[in-house]
């Protein structure tokens, strides 16, 4: 995932993948970003500040619980498969 910031245009975008994509606009300002099988792989929001009510929400900026848990390795075979 990736997110950035334009403050020259005070657009917002967060992007979870790179690829090709097909826009959908959402309502005025704000665009969903859709890959060839249909997931979401963006979101853009313009005039950003003002839509959050603060323009000081990109001086910092948390993040939490960041990266995906990936299940450990199956050792036990399935029953029925040799």
């Amino acid at each position: 995932m990736k997110i950035t910031y334009d403050p020259t245009v005070d657009a917002l975008y967060i992007q979870f993948k790179e690829t090709t994509v097909t826009t959908q606009q959402l309502s005025e300002g704000i665009a969903l970003d859709y890959d060839a099988d249909g997931y979401l792989a963006g979101i853009e929001i313009l005039d950003t500040t003002v839509r959050l009510n603060a323009p000081q929400t990109f001086r910092q900026i948390v993040l939490e619980n960041i990266g995906v848990a990936i299940p450990e390795t199956v050792e036990t075979p399935i029953e029925g498969i040799h």
